[in-house]
């Protein structure tokens, strides 16, 4: 068994280690597609590793004052220092490699935004690099953590994140984004951090075609199968497990 494979089976929870005889076939099709993803990242082509190297100083300067092709400051949507504000996800501390995919598939339209696609349209694939390694040179704001195992009284958010809802071929979230949402690799963005809107505004765009489905196409295929109540309570269980005081104080009226 590959090693990256081998690493992801250990970390499927052991209620969903069961005998492949007494599982529905979509289980067992979501579970190999799961390993293979994690198997294709792990085993990047040549191609992909020669990517440009991206200077984390060169993209500070292209974040806080924009670009000499007319991108606008990064800073100024997502944050001095890629917090993310309203509408805008936090870019701080995700890996490089995601980042500059994400730019790259903006500027050649595989990924839909009126706002975001013509600043990376403005970038050259230098800059790109350069933008992708300042974030990722940056402190991601969660950590790696992880709840216990939900039991039958706990809510969906704690189920799908920690346990999967594996009757409608939906895996856990821990096991594809890691512990507390810190992401893996570029294939896997950290998500504990992010709000419930614009986590359903990327669902939405994968329902609509808007992004590319990720490897196997496993993301868009999940998408799919998640309510707007599911989004919510992924998000929130996120913030419970993060910040619990924060999670646990009454909203102000």
């Amino acid at each position: 068994m590959h090693a990256a494979v081998r690493a992801a089976y250990f970390t499927i929870p052991k209620m969903n280690r069961l005998n492949t005889k007494t599982l529905p076939q979509s289980w067992v099709a979501v579970g190999i597609s799961m390993l293979m993803a994690t198997c294709a990242w792990a085993q990047e082509p040549a191609a992909a590793k020669a990517a440009l190297q991206g200077s984390a100083a060169a993209g500070e300067k292209i974040a806080q004052s924009g670009s000499a092709g007319g991108a606008a400051a990064c800073a100024s949507c997502h944050g001095a220092k890629g917090e993310g504000q309203t509408g805008f996800p936090a870019l701080a501390g995700q890996h490089a490699g995601y980042l500059e995919r994400q730019l790259s598939q903006l500027a050649a339209g595989a990924r839909q935004s009126p706002v975001m696609a013509p600043m990376a349209k403005s970038l050259s694939e230098q800059e790109r690099a350069d933008v992708s390694a300042y974030y990722a040179s940056l402190k991601l704001p969660v950590k790696a953590v992880r709840g216990p195992l939900p039991g039958k009284n706990d809510d969906a958010g704690a189920w799908l994140v920690e346990r999967g809802r594996w009757a409608d071929g939906i895996p856990a979230c821990a096991q594809c984004h890691g512990p507390g949402g810190v992401g893996v690799g570029k294939d896997f963005p950290a998500i504990g951090h992010l709000p419930a809107d614009y986590m359903q505004s990327q669902i939405d765009a994968w329902n609509k075609g808007q992004r590319d489905a990720g490897p196997l196409g496993l993301m868009g295929a999940v998408a799919k199968k998640l309510t707007a109540d599911d989004v919510k309570a992924v998000a929130a269980y996120y913030q419970r497990l993060h910040n619990p005081a924060a999670a646990a104080a009454p909203a102000k009226p």
